[in-house]
Formats: structure tokens, C-alpha cells, sequence
């Protein structure tokens, strides 16, 4: 496809926006989020950062936003449910579900059409502003069509202690959503927040996320993000975060569904001090491609960063992984460390894997690391000697090669839901493969 019809497929995503807000300054944003919507194209492999994954298939089919909440049973939604969680959004097919959300959080937790009005200066100074739409297509698209969304606000010395939980249900076939989340957690705060999207159908639709996450300082943000879309959807997201001085940013991701998926993360450690860990899980099998690229910018002194990112590969399946770690001039004392490594279970599978360090400045302790590799015959060998099977010791071990992952998310019920899930798979495929969602 050539760039005339890539930027017209884009244009043709842009029917079915919503009308025009009373917020000046939100219609100018969505204004400049159309407009460079119409000066860009769909990303294709000739595109350095896309030379992986090939999205072509997406353009072949017609997308268009859903209109009017489908009907859903308490029960329909409750399978999803969080024990633990002091407050929850729902969204059909990308609609605001105010029937199936509740919020005993004691803080701000509501759709964001309705909070960018009553929330003055504290929005307008976020949303739009960490997740630049400049260059990326997707992300422009998601601004354009600015409405419903998740609007998170933790006021200054209060820690949550239960989690914030976001849930996003696809029920229609060619339906297209644009989830946007915005969290703003002010000085000496804490806050644990589960992005969650999963389906009622397999048939193809198309989810492009955006979530924004401003950490002041000596606050604290746990961000859990699971992704168990259909077999035949397609799933790109993008988010941006910054931190401000002595905060810390902890993510763990899973990524088990979907056709093909494309996650971009962005953390900027903007002030001395900051801390990020970020965790990240790809189990796919058959035909799924999982995208992953990270940039952790390290902006100013005594920064850490942590990352982990793991994947599990079956079938005719690809993971790509692409993992910057920048250290700017003046950022000294930086401490960072990254490590992909990633687990072929059949002689089709790949992997394509790319950790980078970028480093400008001269005080500083950064390392990574890449393995590719099959499961261990030793390992097999040792538990098939404790009276294992072949099949078995192949599927115990997959099962803890993904579970140390698994294992850092920090919402007990999730974590137990996740690592059965995990544990289904491996044992309901054949000895050392593992089918996809």
C-alpha cells in the first residue's frame, strides 16, 4: 500500500468523531490531532521502527466506532471483576458503561468527558501533553476522537491501597475504539491502576489505546496492564509517563491476545531522583505478532530503571521486542539495567530483539542483556528423573519461565487468575507448544 492509501485508510478512521466539546481548548486539541491524522500515514515495514511488524492486514478491513452501549448482564461483566478493587470504569466497545462502574475510592475516578469540566487547570495541563501525537499516527487518531475515558486524580499524601481497576469489554465485529486514560498522581501519593481489555467475540475489531501518567514528586504509581483481546483483533497502545523528583513507577504488563498487538511505553525520568521497574509478558502462539517498544529516558542525575521483558513464542508466532535505555548529558549517577529474554517452543517461532543503551553522560551503571533459546533438555532431563513426563517437565517449565513476570503483579486475585490462565494453556496444547487465545 502506497502513502496516498495508507494516510486515506487513516482518514477513513476519523468518520463517526464526536461533536464538539464546550472546552475551547479541547476542540483545538482534537483539531490538531485531525490534522496531523491527515499529514500521516500507516507505519509499514519501511518504517525503521516498524521493520517487524507488518500491519498490513489491518488496512484490508473497515473499522468504525460503535454507537450506543450494548446490553450487557452484571454477571457478563462480573466475570472479569476484581475483588480488591476500591473503584471500577467500564467501557463497551470504547463507551463510558456508567451501570457497571462503581467508585468507593474516596478520589477522583469518572469519565473523562465529564471530568475535563469540572477538573479546571489540572486536565487541560496533562492530557494531550505526555503522549505526543506529532509523529504517531495512532496516537493522533486516539486524540481525535477524545471523549469517554478513564480520568484518574489522586490528591496530594493520599495512598490507595486497593486498586483502580479499568475495564474494557469488545463485543462488536469491525467496531473501532480510542480508550484514553489519564492519571494524575499528585505529590506524596500512591496509587495501584489495572488497564484490563478482554472480549466477548473473536471476530476482528480494532482497540487503540492512550494512557497518560503524570507522578509528581514522593509519589508512587503501580500500573498493571493485561491484554487478552480476540483472536482476530487488532490491539496498538501507547504510554506515556513521567516522573517528577524521588517517584516511582512500577509496570507489569501481559500480553495474550490479539492478532496483532503493538504496545509503545515511554518514561521520562524528568527530575533527580526517580525510579521505574518495568515487567512485561508476551505469551503467543499460531499466527500472533506482540510488539513491544520501551524508551526509558533518563533526563536527570541518580535515576534507576529496572526491565524485564519476557517472551513466550509457539506455533508460527512472532514477538519483537525493542527496548531503548537513554541516559542524557548532566544525568549522571544513572543506575539502569535491562534484560529481554525470550522462549522459542517450536522451529517456526521467532523472536526479533533489540536492547539499546544510548548514553551521554560519564558517572553511570547501565547494563542489558538478550537471550534467545528453547527449553533447557537438562532442566527436562532432571524433572523427567523426579518421575515427570516429557510433557509435563516441557509444560512446568514454560509455566515458571513466564510466571516470574506473573508473579510481580501486585493485585492478589488478578496475579492467581493470570497465572491459572497461564498454566491452561501450556497444559491443554501438545507436549512443548502453547495455543494462542
Amino acid at each position: 500500500m502506497n502513502s496516498a492509501s495508507t494516510t486515506s485508510y487513516l482518514d477513513s478512521l476519523l468518520r463517526g468523531r464526536p461533536q464538539a466539546s464546550p472546552l475551547t481548548w479541547l476542540n483545538e486539541l482534537r483539531a490538531n490531532a485531525v490534522d496531523r491524522v491527515g499529514a500521516l500515514t500507516v507505519p509499514t515495514t519501511r518504517d525503521e521502527d516498524w521493520r517487524f511488524t507488518d500491519i498490513s492486514p489491518l488496512t484490508k478491513l473497515s473499522f468504525q466506532p460503535a454507537q450506543g452501549v450494548a446490553p450487557l448482564a452484571p454477571a457478563t461483566v462480573g466475570q472479569w471483576a476484581i475483588a480488591e478493587a476500591a473503584a471500577r470504569l467500564v467501557f463497551v466497545d470504547g463507551i463510558y458503561a456508567p451501570q457497571h462502574s462503581f467508585n468507593h475510592a474516596g478520589l477522583t475516578v469518572e469519565n473523562l468527558a465529564a471530568g475535563v469540566i469540572r477538573h479546571g487547570a489540572a486536565v487541560p495541563a496533562h492530557l494531550g501533553r505526555h503522549a505526543g501525537f506529532e509523529r504517531n499516527a495512532f496516537t493522533a487518531l486516539n486524540t481525535a476522537f477524545l471523549h469517554d475515558g478513564a480520568l484518574i486524580v489522586v490528591p496530594r499524601d493520599t495512598a490507595l491501597a486497593a486498586p483502580v481497576h479499568l475495564l474494557f469489554i469488545a463485543t462488536r465485529k469491525h467496531a473501532a475504539s480510542y480508550p484514553r486514560c489519564l492519571v494524575i498522581a499528585e505529590s506524596g501519593s500512591a496509587v495501584t491502576l489495572v488497564e484490563d481489555f478482554v472480549a466477548l467475540q473473536n471476530e476482528a475489531y480494532f482497540t487503540n489505546a492512550v494512557t497518560e501518567i503524570a507522578v509528581a514528586g514522593n509519589a508512587a504509581v503501580n500500573h498493571v496492564r493485561v491484554q487478552r483481546d480476540g483472536a482476530e483483533a487488532f490491539h496498538f497502545a501507547n504510554c506515556a509517563v513521567s516522573l517528577a523528583q524521588a517517584s516511582r513507577y512500577h509496570s507489569v504488563s501481559v500480553a495474550l491476545g490479539a492478532r496483532i498487538s503493538r504496545h509503545n511505553l515511554g518514561v521520562l525520568l524528568a527530575a533527580a531522583g526517580a525510579e521505574c521497574s518495568i515487567d512485561a509478558l508476551a505469551l503467543i502462539g499460531g499466527t500472533q505478532l506482540a510488539d513491544t517498544h520501551t524508551l526509558i529516558d533518563h533526563a536527570m542525575p541518580q535515576g534507576v530503571s529496572r526491565q524485564l521483558h519476557k517472551c513466550i513464542v509457539d506455533g508460527a508466532a512472532r514477538a519483537v521486542f525493542n527496548g531503548n535505555i537513554m541516559v542524557r548529558p548532566g544525568a549522571q549517577r544513572t543506575d539502569s539495567s535491562q534484560s529481554s529474554r525470550n522462549l522459542l517452543l517450536s522451529g517456526k517461532a521467532r523472536v526479533d530483539t533489540k536492547p539499546q543503551l544510548e548514553i551521554f553522560a560519564d558517572d553511570v551503571k547501565c547494563a542489558h542483556g538478550a537471550t534467545v533459546g528453547q527449553i533447557d533438555v537438562d532442566e527436562v532431563f532432571y524433572l523427567k528423573s523426579r518421575g515427570l513426563s516429557d510433557a509435563a517437565a516441557r509444560n512446568l517449565l514454560t509455566y515458571a519461565f513466564g510466571a516470574e513476570v506473573i508473579e510481580r503483579i501486585p493485585v492478589a486475585s488478578l496475579r492467581m487468575r493470570l497465572e491459572q490462565a497461564m498454566m491452561a494453556r501450556t497444559q491443554a496444547a501438545a507436549p512443548g507448544t502453547v495455543r494462542p487465545s
